[in-house]
């Protein structure tokens, strides 16, 4: 157990496998590597190039058969048109004229003041405990004067949880009692 240091030593032993056999590479072919001039940047950019091509090639054709659909659908649209009888077509302007004339001034006046009565109608929440109010209010007070540094309105926050733990409590024995 104590044979070997805990700490490693500070040469690194380096493991060198040798083969039997020589590698010999061919002359041509150290040649060739050695005199080229492409690098890694080099293949790159031309991997880069070839990318961007075959995307505008994608892109081309894209909007060509984008093109041909559009022209198909204008045909089928203008043919339609076309076939309808005249006072079909101006019949159905009129309505459109009649839908326009009806989201006029008055009528507009007219929901929104059935929109208020139905408002009005709904059942109302029972409006806050003065005391509740009051601690809300001073709560955002604080907030306003401090909105740099919230964490000093910790007093009038912590007045508002008892007032709405209050109301709550009183709320829970109603329901329940």
């Amino acid at each position: 157990m104590g044979a070997n240091n805990s700490k490693p030593e500070a040469q690194t032993s380096q493991h060198i496998f040798t083969g039997e056999s020589p590698v010999r590479f061919s002359q041509n072919l150290i040649d060739s590597l050695q005199n080229s001039a492409e690098t890694d940047s080099t293949r790159a950019k031309a991997l880069e190039l070839h990318i961007q091509a075959r995307v505008a090639e994608e892109l081309e054709r894209l909007q060509t058969r984008e093109s041909q659909m559009l022209q198909e659908l204008s045909e089928k649209v203008s043919s339609a048109e076309q076939s309808k009888p005249a006072a079909e077509i101006s019949e159905a302007a009129q309505s459109a004229g009649d839908k326009l004339r009806d989201l006029g001034r008055d009528s507009v006046q007219k929901e929104i003041a059935e929109l208020r009565q139905r408002l009005e109608g709904r059942r109302k929440l029972e409006d806050l405990d003065k005391d509740v109010e009051h601690a809300k209010e001073d709560v955002v007070k604080c907030l306003r004067i401090n909105d740099r540094r919230p964490l000093d309105c910790y007093k009038e926050v912590s007045t508002f949880k008892t007032q709405v733990a209050r109301l709550e409590k009183g709320f829970v024995d109603r329901v329940i009692g």
